[in-house]
């Protein structure tokens, strides 16, 4: 006999889940007591419900395995919504475990606020942001829930589950060998038939284009498909572009790697893609930060190919921008395939040498990060500075970074190395993810290097986990990248709101001195002030045997430039804009209509009466 919360523990850790992130209640007390009586799995026990949560996703994306974050009924369970949502819209398999009341307390129906104390339904909270929630209300079923729980949340497009259960089911012995489990169904089977067909296509298409180029995205590394992509783009030798979740897959170091693409383009301003006739993406879904605004201008010549692991994203009526082919497949399964049906052909496809070393061109050309960048002597540009972490990182190393005006930075500067991690969340993008994602990174990898990148507003959002930090000797080397203000918001009203900055400092916001505060703590601090000490206190925070948090001093910085302008220009005319001479002879195709006289920032426009 066993008693439920056991068993669920000693399941997990037969799984390989060596870390579970909790915060302790009443409500979840069985189960986190559950750990004393295992040697397989620890708890790590944190500050705050969300930062668990955050925590947990890295680790999954980490380790290989699902991560596993534990909260108490009400305001516990609540406060892991935004990292289900994390998860879910970055297709991250996690389980999700909350306590829950006394079973006899339940509110018999929705018409009944609450009757037991911390009773909240989070199981229809939870619904809309994972793959799977559920309350086990008979212990018999544990065995059953767990296993569909776990399986689901890797099965096809892996994504988060929630599994609530009360405090007497958590209670109650049972026999484990007399409980059913879940027969998983037939593996989902593609049919390859089609999809073959669909390969013979491309390579049709292939022979006949004079500039293809590949998208890669996130979806890729879910499938354990980054050498085989790698091996299609030197096969082909066709210019790659990763999407922010595939930077450490289409790394910079990559001889096809042609840039990076989207509203915040990055090196080569989004010339190679848009340019292009032929496009095959491979794991992404082609959100609105790829195409902007002015979606149907996205690659707009180009006959567009898609593999997708998610039935619904192969459907044309939800896509914003509807592909021509689209190919429901495993990345792995599709691009082992394609690599093997390229070897059986007899004849050459052409050269695309020409084609590609032209967008290594525009990668080079139009690098974000400027030289004079360097030359700056009051403060750190953080360009500047992000592209010296790079220099300066390993090539086993982990990054970690926060979302907003700082990941918009990162992107643009930090160059990757094959065998990097570069870590952050994109689909739900919660300001406080990094320094909660590098702690859950850490121990996933504890012998690896693992660097948090963070802006000061970020850094406000999880400070607490400072002391989880100590308590553990989590070892991660933080850097904030201190604006003083909400720089993408800063940004964004300078845009839109002819630049009334309303509740993103100095006016409604201020950070506070967060040296002081990671002090007290008790843990190392370091402060770059400008370029001169920039490179030996970066060597310095790096080799600390230790946690250390550097405040780098980047006074109201909010220029994330290459960007599109609002939401309807075409990704490859950014601002700051090209002289139009210039410009129009990096376009192939056609420019978009009214590519003469560009829209202006308001701000500019005030500013320089001389702009159209």
């Amino acid at each position: 006999m066993i008693k439920v919360a056991d068993f669920i523990i000693h399941t997990l850790a037969e799984r390989g889940i060596d870390k579970m992130f909790v915060v302790y209640g009443a409500a979840n007390g069985d189960l986190i007591d559950a750990f004393t009586r295992t040697a397989a799995t620890e708890y790590v026990a944190v500050m705050h419900e969300q930062a668990g949560g955050f925590a947990a996703e890295a680790y999954a994306k980490v380790k290989g395995v699902p991560g596993v974050a534990i909260a108490t009924s009400g305001p516990g369970g609540m406060n892991l919504l935004t990292a289900m949502g994390n998860c879910f819209y970055d297709s991250v398999p996690c389980v999700f475990m909350t306590g829950q009341i006394n079973s006899r307390f339940l509110r018999p129906d929705p018409a009944i606020r609450q009757i037991g104390f911390q009773e909240t339904d989070i199981v229809a909270m939870a619904a809309p942001v994972t793959k799977y929630a559920k309350m086990i209300l008979k212990p018999e079923d544990v065995r059953y829930e767990l296993e569909k729980a776990l399986w689901l949340c890797q099965e096809g497009r892996p994504g988060p589950v929630l599994l609530d259960i009360p405090l007497d089911v958590q209670k109650t012995m049972i026999d484990a060998k007399k409980l059913i489990g879940f027969e998983p169904p037939a593996a989902v089977s593609f049919d390859l038939t089609v999809v073959d067909e669909q390969i013979s296509r491309f390579i049709t298409e292939l022979q006949h284009a004079e500039r293809p180029v590949i998208l890669v995205g996130g979806g890729v590394r879910l499938a354990d498909a980054q050498d085989d992509v790698r091996a299609l783009g030197r096969r082909l030798n066709v210019p790659c572009f990763p999407t922010w979740n595939a930077l450490d897959v289409i790394s910079s170091d990559y001889e096809n790697y042609g840039g990076r693409v989207g509203t915040y383009g990055g090196a080569g301003r989004n010339f190679g893609i848009q340019n292009s006739d032929l496009l095959l993406s491979i794991g992404s879904r082609i959100s609105g930060r790829i195409t902007g605004g002015n979606v149907q201008s996205f690659a707009r010549q180009a006959k567009k190919f898609l593999v997708e692991i998610d039935p619904a994203m192969v459907q044309r009526k939800f896509q914003q921008v509807p592909f021509d082919v689209n190919i429901l497949c495993d990345a792995k399964v599709f691009t082992q395939r394609l690599l093997i049906a390229l070897d059986r052909r007899s004849k050459p496809l052409p050269n695309y040498s020409g084609w590609t070393e032209r967008v290594m061109e525009w990668k080079r050309q139009y690098d974000p990060v400027r030289p004079e960048f360097f030359a700056q002597r009051e403060r750190v540009h953080p360009y500047a500075f992000m592209r010296r972490l790079s220099e300066k990182m390993g090539a086993t190393d982990i990054l970690v970074g926060d979302c907003g005006g700082n990941i918009v930075v990162s992107n643009h500067a930090f160059e990757t190395k094959y065998g990097q991690r570069n870590l952050t969340n994109n689909g739900n993008s919660p300001m406080g993810f990094s320094f909660a994602g590098a702690m859950g990174a850490w121990f996933a990898a504890p012998s690896r290097q693992v660097v948090c990148t963070i802006g000061d507003g970020g850094f406000n959002m999880n400070p607490q986990e400072l002391q989880t930090f100590i308590n553990y000797g989590v070892k991660v080397k933080t850097f904030i990248l201190n604006n003083h203000i909400y720089g993408i918001t800063k940004a964004y009203q300078e845009t839109n709101f002819q630049g009334r900055a309303e509740a993103c400092g100095p006016k409604g916001y201020n950070p506070p001195d967060f040296l002081k505060i990671v002090q007290a703590y008790g843990i190392k601090t370091v402060a770059i002030h400008n370029h001169a000490e920039m490179d030996a206190k970066i060597e310095e925070v790096l080799q600390f045997d230790g946690p250390v948090v550097c405040d780098v001093d980047m006074h109201e910085f909010h220029t994330y430039e290459p960007r599109i302008f609002g939401w309807k220009t075409p990704i490859e005319d950014m601002y700051p804009y090209l002289p139009r001479e210039e410009f129009r002879a990096n376009m192939v195709i056609e420019p978009a209509e009214g590519w003469m006289n560009p829209e202006y920032p308001d701000v500019v426009r005030r500013n320089d009466r001389s702009q159209p």
